[in-house]
């Protein structure tokens, strides 16, 4: 409150009342109230009535009430449009049909549009008044189909060249390439062993010379140097989506997080989108104080069921000039968007996404946890950054991501179909001629904590890296052409590379090892046998080392010492990625696109302390509600 004080003594000053919010002072509220609110909506840049309502000053549908009593025409709580309302012209206009013969239009007006609507009366005929969440919500009865429809296909019908979706050919050509692999490792195991490793040992070199080179890379977790702090007038409109499906546990933390974000919240432009058989969640969020900024979003039915279908629900109603992607356990650097505004006012217009670094908070849960902590430190730590700064491709990570939203509806968001669309999505904007950069900002992530848990995840990674690897390499002369050699060399290392080097990694080391052994000559001479195991055990030597030495930089980085005790076990950790990778393959057969649902809010430690904190509110909060009077 103080602070607030001190920023309304520097305001300038008027004793006018703005006009798209002084009509509240004839119908109930305190005209120094509005002044306050006016004065620190001009600080903001934003206009005064979204500012008392994003900031929770006055409820929406009281606010709107009070403008409809103003302009003298019906306030309708639940309006019933015509089938000719447009989805998301009428949301962002907001104006629609009304059903029925010269029923008119229901308008939720805000901003310029509301002040001239109040300036310009009267009107030889107003519209009716409802709220933008009413009206929102009517819009979706309207166009469910037709929104659900546009989720789901708008990619393949407007750039089928970029879907990823498989040919059932493209299935069958892979069942018979792995069946004749495993009938030439049964019978003649030495050449398939000699054979395969030719083949692919291209894509298995190019992943371990990325690894290392990545590793020499300086990319500090921090920025070197923090950008001057711009004012909020200046700063612009931030949308925010996350996906949520029976999230409970979760969903008021990742409110409180959001709340915590150094950005004027009236210039954060939230979505939460909800399945429409979740109980649970808007359950949740009934039980809290949703912030004003804040829109729920229920997706309409239809398949498939994945978080991009979602994700594409809420895209065409961003407002934002930039979009970033949250899950729903996701605990965000409160910096993280000013940094990212900055990041892309220095950058050319062709960057059109910055991956923040996503780390493992409940590092202490389990020996799973442990381990997965250091994986995602050596990908988005050293790794990733890495390949953004020698002009590589790279697969994003499922969440965190900046985009500049023109360039997002431009590509057409994402693959509904995919189960890896993150990845995906870094690939297609490659080759559609966009860059990806790092952003050296944090945000805190929940790993799974048991073996079950963590299986069911990385078996829909590796279903949908399958997917994103056969997807892009459908047509690779076209793929060439966009990416010239070397990226598209980089694409098909980020993809085929990390799914075949999942798929074969335990049976092409314990063959190998088994070969080399047994001293055999099988069917090719000795001259060749001991080139072939010189250069095998080259391979794997480099190999074992790209994955230790981006280990132990990112601990480095993340002062994460130790967890160096583990980093031994990493080859068991990757047998398992092996294990779930054959999985995924068999789940691409029989159910491409199911979405195996990630359970959040099971963390027991915390590395930041947040989920303790978190958890400590709660259990006071519920004290105090069952306390005795």
């Amino acid at each position: 409150m103080l602070m607030r004080q001190g920023l309304a003594d520097r305001a300038p000053q008027s004793t006018a009342l703005p006009i798209e919010i002084g009509f509240l002072a004839r119908h109930g509220h305190a005209t120094e109230t509005l002044r306050h609110a006016a004065i620190f909506a001009q600080i903001a840049g934003v206009p005064a009535d979204e500012f008392l309502i994003k900031q929770g000053l006055v409820p929406e549908e009281e606010f709107y009430r009070a403008l409809a009593a103003e302009l003298g025409v019906p306030f309708v709580a639940y309006p019933r449009l015509s089938p000719s309302a447009r989805y998301p012209e009428s949301i962002l206009a907001a104006l629609a049909p009304l059903a029925g013969p010269k029923a008119g239009f229901v308008a939720a007006p805000r901003g310029p549009a509301l002040a001239n609507l109040l300036k310009n009366r009267p009107f030889k005929r107003l519209p009716a008044i409802t709220t933008p969440s009413r009206l929102r919500e009517a819009v979706f009865r309207a166009q469910g189909p037709l929104i659900a429809h546009r989720a789901a296909h708008d990619l393949t019908e407007q750039a089928p060249e970029l879907a990823t979706d498989l040919s059932y050919g493209q299935i069958v050509v892979l069942c018979i390439a792995l069946v004749l692999a495993a009938f030439g490792l049964g019978y003649t195991p030495g050449s398939t062993l000699g054979t395969l490793g030719a083949a692919m040992s291209p894509l298995f070199l190019g992943m371990i010379v990325l690894r290392l080179a990545t590793s020499i890379l300086s990319n500090p977790v921090g920025p070197a140097v923090q950008p001057p702090r711009a004012e909020d007038a200046d700063l612009p409109v931030y949308t925010i989506i996350a996906a949520l499906y029976q999230e409970k546990r979760v969903v008021t933390r990742l409110l409180e997080a959001l709340g915590r974000l150094d950005y004027p919240a009236s210039k954060l432009d939230i979505k939460l989108v909800l399945e429409v058989d979740d109980r649970e969640t808007p359950e949740a969020l009934r039980a809290i104080a949703v912030p004003g900024n804040v829109e729920i979003l229920i997706a309409p039915p239809g398949e498939p069921r994945t978080k991009p279908r979602a994700l594409n629900v809420a895209l065409p109603l961003a407002r934002g000039r930039f979009t970033v992607i949250y899950d729903a356990e996701d605990v965000p650097d409160p910096g993280q968007l000013r940094l990212a505004v900055s990041r892309f006012a220095e950058m050319p217009p062709r960057v059109a996404c910055l991956q923040a670094r996503l780390t493992i908070d409940n590092t202490d849960d389990t020996w799973l946890t442990r381990l997965y902590t250091i994986e995602y430190a050596a990908l988005f730590d050293v790794f990733n950054p890495g390949l953004t700064d020698i002009g590589s491709p790279i697969a994003l990570g499922g969440t965190s991501n900046h985009f500049r939203t023109a360039v997002l509806r431009r590509i057409h968001g994402w693959d509904a179909w995919n189960v890896t669309e993150d990845a995906d999505l870094g690939i297609r904007l490659a080759r559609l001629g966009y860059d990806v950069k790092d952003l050296p900002s944090s945000t805190l992530e929940e790993a799974p904590g048991t073996l079950r848990l963590w299986m069911r995840q990385r078996t829909r990674w590796m279903k949908g890296f399958v997917q994103t690897a056969a997807g892009h390499s459908r047509k690779p002369w076209t793929m060439l052409r966009q990416l010239g050699i070397w990226r598209a060399y980089c694409a098909l290392v980020l993809t085929w590379g990390t799914a075949l080097s999942a798929l074969i990694y335990p049976l092409f080391t314990g063959l190998y090892v088994a070969s080399w052994l047994s001293g055999t000559k099988q069917a090719i001479g000795l001259h060749w046998k001991n080139a072939l195991n010189a250069y095998a055990l080259t391979l794997f030597a480099f190999g074992a080392l790209s994955v230790v030495i981006p280990a132990c930089v990112a601990l480095h980085r993340r002062g994460l010492w130790r967890l160096l005790p583990w980093v031994p076990l990493l080859p068991f950790y990757y047998g398992l990625v092996s294990l779930a990778a054959w999985r995924g393959l068999w789940e691409l057969a029989i159910a491409p696109f199911r979405w195996n649902k990630t359970s959040h809010g099971l963390a027991r430690t915390s590395r930041a302390g947040l989920f303790q904190k978190h958890q400590a509110r709660v259990v006071s909060t519920r004290s105090l509600n069952t306390a005795p009077p």
